[in-house]
């Protein structure tokens, strides 16, 4: 069982920064239609194991399909580095990028596949 430990993260030009408490045990690969164009690998974590740290105000917002996941990119580099939504249940939670992650590798994490097209 990996531990949860606190990572620090952000966009590419650095105006979006955040440290995020995360064991890394679920690194989900979705194949819908954003997931697919920007190359995402996610994690997710309830929103107290995830502080920004700087970059609110570079954050553009933009949501599709349902409309219940806000994709968070900034506005300078275009790196979505993490998103805000709602699981089903309505719970909130932060989908973070684990390839905007300093100092991890996604090409050594395990990852699990999502069918997010069939949503």
């Amino acid at each position: 069982m990996l531990e949860a430990r606190t990572l620090s993260g952000g966009c590419h030009c650095g105006r979006v920064r955040y440290a995020v408490e995360t064991d890394l045990a679920q690194v989900i690969a979705c194949n819908c239609s954003i997931c697919t164009k920007r190359g995402l690998l996610l994690t997710f974590v309830p929103p107290e194991r995830f502080t920004l740290q700087a970059g609110e105000d570079a954050l553009t917002d933009y949501q599709f399909g349902r409309k219940t996941i806000h994709h968070l990119f900034c506005a300078g580099c275009g790196v979505e580095s993490f998103a805000r939504g709602r699981t089903p249940d309505g719970t909130e939670m932060i989908a973070v990028n684990v390839r905007c992650l300093d100092g991890i590798d996604p090409e050594t994490l395990e990852r699990t596949p999502f069918d997010g097209r069939q949503l």
